[in-house]
């Protein structure tokens, strides 16, 4: 069996579930692999004194071995919860133990730090009783700092060996806290992707038309009026209408009436300036709106958008037909309101209209 398939069924094992209902699968998971941890740590620490031919700590650290081996089996068979509270419990008395055997500069009391981590992580309610719980690893930190200016270490060690506690505890530290971290922040991460693409989608079904896919009345009107209110540049607005849309519908059926409506929209936006904001106005109707273009730029780039619409061609019940637009163009004059112009753009699209449509009136 080679090492990825070894590593693969390792993982398998330890994520496994309890199968309890209501049990946090992700909670039995970090559980294990923090015990795991300890208990990994536990054996470069038995190799370290083993080294230093230190019997007494190699002794302390294969104990301390074997009772993180029993809770990685036990968690198999306990609740998830009693599973944690029983890591916590152990990893305490493991910690003050280490602290009163070898000393405060082994620098193991700062695994305290993992542990609130874990506390909040790991359940969702009980906001009290994890306040106390970590009011209780402060006063056993203030304990253990203050033991250990009074009281020597019951098993001195050596400069080397209190070097290498430093480096292992610090590697395990970090280890532990990016471990709780990775696992607990992912589900909140696709949360929050999932909240965004949800507010994304609102934002498109409250400002987006649904059959055109472009911008509806209300999202324009607000567009509208932040680019009227801050405009330092020349700004040209177009109301346009589709003519006989009527005839249309009436000839061809609304289904084919909405193909005319889409197809039109695609051209808008592929036909006319990126910047241009387009926008089904209501109906057949369309505002379209040039936030950089005076009059005479927007005429010409409206022209050639009316030449290609009437040089679409539609299918209705096997035959074809064109269909036109007539536009009504006003250029912002840097001080009517927004209602003055919009009445401004539909008079002239109405003297489109009554002038004979298919043309554009500015």
């Amino acid at each position: 069996m080679d090492t990825q398939n070894i590593f693969h069924r390792l993982y398998e094992l330890v994520c496994k579930d309890t199968g309890d209902r209501n049990e946090s699968t992700k909670l039995i998971v970090v559980v294990r692999m923090l015990t795991l941890t300890m208990l990994v740590y536990s054996l470069l620490n038995s190799l370290l004194f083993l080294r230093a031919g230190h019997i007494g700590g190699m002794a302390f650290c294969q104990i301390c071995m074997v009772v993180f081996l029993a809770i990685f089996v036990m968690s198999y068979r306990q609740h998830t919860f009693a599973s944690y509270c029983i890591l916590n419990i152990v990893t305490l008395v493991w910690l003050t133990a280490n602290v009163y055997m070898f000393g405060w500069g082994i620098g193991v009391q700062t695994y305290i730090f993992v542990l609130i981590v874990f506390c909040f992580f790991a359940k969702y309610r009980h906001e009290a009783a994890k306040i106390l719980y970590v009011l209780a690893l402060l006063a056993l930190r203030m304990h253990l700092y203050f033991h250990c200016q009074h009281y020597d270490p019951a098993v001195p060690v050596t400069s080397e060996i209190n070097d290498a506690f430093q480096t292992l505890n610090s590697v395990v530290i970090f280890w532990s806290l990016a471990l709780l971290s990775y696992y607990f922040s992912t589900d909140t991460q696709a949360l929050e992707g999932k909240l965004i693409e949800y507010n994304e989608q609102l934002r498109r079904q409250a400002n987006i038309d649904p059959l055109t896919g472009l911008n509806n009345r209300r999202s324009t009107m607000e567009y509208l009026e932040t680019l009227l209110k801050n405009a330092d540049r020349q700004i040209s607005i177009c109301l346009c209408d589709i003519d006989h849309f009527k005839a249309v519908n009436d000839t061809y059926g609304h289904n084919t009436g909405d193909v005319v409506l889409k197809r039109i929209a695609e051209t808008f936006r592929t036909g006319l300036p990126q910047d241009c904001f387009v926008s089904r106005w209501g109906g057949e109707e369309f505002l379209l709106i040039f936030p950089q273009s005076n009059g005479d730029e927007a005429n010409i780039a409206l022209e050639s958008l009316r030449r290609k619409i009437k040089a679409i061609a539609f299918d209705g019940d096997g035959t074809t037909f064109s269909v036109s637009l007539t536009f009504g163009l006003v250029e912002y004059d840097f001080h009517s309101d927004i209602t003055a112009v919009l009445k401004e753009a539909d008079d002239k699209l109405y003297l489109g209209k009554e002038s004979g449509r298919d043309r554009i009136v500015f």
